[in-house]
């Protein structure tokens, strides 16, 4: 006999039959939702979609959200896995999180023309593994092994390089000379357990050397730094991000370490679980930094549905960076006369 599906509750009733202490509100994070790197390869989809026309290849999604993925695909992108499914000659994008040598010289092999979207923090990690590779270190990638910026990152000087998962990968790292030993990171990881992860390859490798400069992003700290401070008061924290977006699933994971007392990863407002109203006076939202801001918005609406209508901003930093489009849409933007959004994007966070 087929299951008859349970009514979904009135915004009202979900209210009336869960009363809370205190009145009901909303403790937004800020900085949250989409960085520079993110807005920079969206753009570069939209403007080459613009100045070429469809059909524009991206190899994987060009970020990890299915709202922006959905939208691009409506406007004419199609995402493939590998260089093999683009037919020869086209256009390829290559996506924000980065692609090794092995991918460019792929395209190449092709025919392809390229467009190289990846994030400029994300290059700079790669540059550092070249560095220390030419120089003869054992690179400690931490990071998650599959993930599509990890892969790049690798691909660099896999010779050189052993990823390193997290703590629980410490006591397998072997390396060839203790004293010429440095760690790199996916940009993406909680700021928290990549450094722990750090200390114990420091216990195990005393002169384990530090990257030149802090390889997990900016936006990736600052949407955890604001999180942590509105954990201690949230009864539910809701984050909006996909569920392959490593720094939207670390937020969740931030927050209960934090204290919130529930929290759940949202991708739209009408996958909020009505049973998770109950007893919550205290509601904190944010989202990862691949996430639209009108996602966000509508999960606010939904919010105030429910009778948490009083939204505070929690500022714990202010967020200016812009980063130039990829060279090859400045190039065919700049001979089409188009200097739409300065030949850059739109403020991170915007």
């Amino acid at each position: 006999m087929p299951t008859v599906p349970r009514r979904r509750r009135s915004p009202q009733e979900v209210a009336a039959a869960a009363p809370v202490s205190g009145p009901r509100r909303v403790l937004l994070a800020a900085p949250r939702g989409y960085c520079a790197g993110v807005d920079r390869a969206v753009i570069a989809v939209e403007k080459a979609l613009e100045a070429y026309g469809p059909p524009v290849y991206v190899r994987k999604q060009i970020v990890h959200n299915l709202h922006v993925v959905q939208t691009l695909e409506e406007k004419g992108a199609i995402f493939v896995d590998e260089t093999d499914e683009v037919p020869e000659g086209s256009l390829l994008i290559f996506s924000a999180h980065g692609v090794s040598p092995a991918v460019v010289q792929s395209a190449a092999d092709r025919n392809l023309q390229t467009i190289d979207a990846t994030c400029p923090l994300v290059t700079k990690v790669h540059k550092e593994a070249v560095r220390f590779a030419r120089d003869d270190f054992d690179i400690l990638l931490i990071g998650h092994a599959g993930h599509e910026e990890v892969e790049g990152t690798y691909g660099e000087a896999p010779e050189h390089t052993q990823i390193v998962n997290g703590p629980e990968d410490v006591d397998k790292v072997t390396v060839r000379d203790p004293d010429k030993v440095i760690w790199l990171s996916q940009t993406t990881l909680s700021v928290d357990e990549a450094m722990h992860t750090v200390e114990l390859l420091r216990k195990r490798f005393p002169t384990l050397q530090d990257p030149p400069s802090d390889d997990i992003c900016y936006a990736t700290s600052n949407r955890q730094t604001a999180i942590k401070k509105i954990a201690p008061e949230a009864d539910l924290v809701l984050v909006v991000g996909s569920a392959n977006s490593s720094n939207s699933v670390r937020l969740v994971e931030v927050a209960l370490e934090y204290g919130a007392k529930a929290s759940y990863r949202v991708d739209f407002a009408n996958e909020v679980d009505e049973s998770w109203f109950e007893g919550v006076s205290t509601v904190g939202v944010t989202s990862g930094a691949s996430v639209p801001e009108s996602l966000v918005q509508e999960v606010l609406m939904l919010l105030a549905d429910y009778g948490y209508g009083d939204v505070e901003e929690v500022v714990t930093a202010q967020e200016d960076i812009m980063f130039s489009l990829p060279k090859e849409i400045r190039a065919t933007l700049k001979a089409m006369g188009d200097t739409s959004r300065g030949l850059g994007g739109r403020r991170a966070g915007a």
